[in-house]
């Protein structure tokens, strides 16, 4: 039983990062059908992140009400929901509604993952949620690998086509098929239903909120988030800029950023069992600070391929920073605890506009130095749980 529900997990996790990573492609691809500035086209990360500071506590009460497998059937409805209004967006060529879809598009991710990231972890031995965790993120990181070619052949190609948003009209629409199909399915699955019984207790979100490394997690979470999506958001253009590659082929190149990431986590499942989770993300935290030095400090080749193996050092730090919050928490806390988690995913909303607004002033490379103080409070969280 715990082997179909991982599995299920594993398809869950795969299109949620298929979904999210898309966002890098409609960046560039929106920048130039309505010509905005960085900090214009930064508002798909902002409308779609904000999502999980809007939304995450209501997902929480809604998984404390329908359980876990339930709300992963509704979180994978409402994600198609959000596709479906890709359509009309192109239809009426309004950049406002595409924002709209993103949000619609995100609640319904929100879902799936303060559903999913609790029941991965208690699903199985507390000794192990780690490395679990780690196992089925790194099939999200597969998802983020292929959305970049799957972007690049059927979105940014039609670039020089159309001026109306013609090419995410199609893709969006099979992706709508795919997870309603996919709701139909799991919703006949008969998984381990693990109720949250924190309706029945006085725990309330302050009490969460006050357990230790909670709040630190949060932190933890909102820098991560931030600096992984901010660097994704702006690698194409940063990479056109750098080199004299066209965007269709910096996608490729991007696809090696998430890849990256991939891999990472499947070590990773080996490096937590052996080495402290905390020491584990403080090394990885120091790696990206220091890639991110050389990178803004060089050019050519080296500057892009440093920036593409940060996606190395992201691979573990979701999963180790979330096991760390809330390894204090009592099973009838956990779903709190997800929701004020996911909350902090905020921080993909927030740090790619102020990253586009200070490339804006003074250019990517000076704008890329604020994900690097991200990663110095990821490796200060690390040092602290050695």
């Amino acid at each position: 039983m715990q082997k179909k529900a991982l599995t299920s997990l594993t398809v869950l996790f795969f299109m949620m990062g298929f979904i999210t990573c898309l966002n890098d492609i409609l960046v560039p691809y929106l920048k130039a059908v309505f010509q905005l500035d960085y900090a214009q086209a930064a508002l798909v990360q902002f409308c779609f992140f904000g999502a999980y500071g809007l939304t995450s506590i209501p997902a929480s009460k809604i998984i404390e009400k329908l359980g876990y497998h339930h709300g992963m059937v509704l979180g994978f409805m409402v994600t198609a929901v959000g596709c479906l209004l890709f359509y009309p967006a192109v239809s009426l060529h309004t950049y406002g509604l595409f924002l709209f879809a993103l949000f619609i598009l995100a609640s319904g991710v929100v879902l799936l993952q303060v559903a999913a990231n609790p029941y991965v972890s208690v699903i199985g031995p507390k000794e192990t949620a780690s490395s679990r965790l780690t196992m089925v993120q790194a099939f999200n990181s597969f998802g983020t690998f292929l959305a970049p070619f799957f972007g690049a052949y059927f979105i940014l190609s039609k670039l020089d086509q159309t001026s109306n948003a013609e090419g995410v009209k199609y893709p969006y629409l099979i992706i709508a098929v795919v997870l309603v199909v996919i709701a139909l399915l799991l919703s006949r699955l008969k998984l381990p239903e693990i109720k949250s019984e924190e309706s029945k207790t006085a725990s309330s979100w302050r009490k969460v909120l006050k357990e230790p490394g909670v709040l630190l997690g949060m932190i933890g979470i909102f820098t991560y988030v931030g600096a992984e999506v901010a660097i994704g958001t702006f690698l194409i253009n940063y990479i056109v800029e750098t080199t004299t590659t066209s965007e269709t082929q910096a996608a490729g190149l991007v696809a090696i950023y998430w890849g990256c990431a991939m891999v990472g986590r499947f070590l990773g499942i080996f490096t937590l069992k052996k080495f402290s989770p905390g020491r584990v993300l403080m090394v990885h935290a120091m790696a990206a600070i220091g890639l991110i030095l050389i990178s803004i400090n060089s050019r050519g080749n080296i500057s892009v391929y440093s920036m593409i193996l940060i996606g190395l050092c992201n691979s573990i730090m979701f999963p180790t920073i979330f096991t760390l919050a809330i390894k204090g928490l009592a099973p009838n806390e956990t779903s709190k605890g997800s929701g004020l988690l996911a909350t902090a995913i905020l921080g993909g909303a927030l740090v790619p506009v102020l990253t586009g607004q200070i490339a804006d002033l003074a250019g990517l490379r000076t704008a890329f130095l604020l994900p690097t103080l991200c990663y110095g409070y990821i490796a200060f969280m690390g040092l602290r749980n050695r």
